[in-house]
């Protein structure tokens, strides 16, 4: 007797599509959703040889390239 595979979310539990599942996205369409809407934050380099900078508010990057002209 064949088995069906079912991938199942590790969030919820519920199965999800094994096009997913071979990409490698172990989570679910709404568990997934859920989990691209949490906050990110980002590391920058804003000047040659300086200190990596932690970003919280995109906006920011704006401000720290030195040739801006605006």
């Amino acid at each position: 007797m064949k088995r069906i595979f079912r991938p199942r979310c590790l969030d919820c539990g519920e199965p999800y599509s094994k096009e997913r599942w071979r990409i490698g996205i172990m989570y679910c369409l709404d568990c997934g959703d859920v989990r691209a809407k949490e906050k990110k934050f980002t590391i920058a380099i804003p000047f040659n040889k300086g200190a990596y900078q932690y970003i919280h508010n995109p906006e920011d990057l704006c401000f720290t390239n030195p040739k801006r002209t605006t």
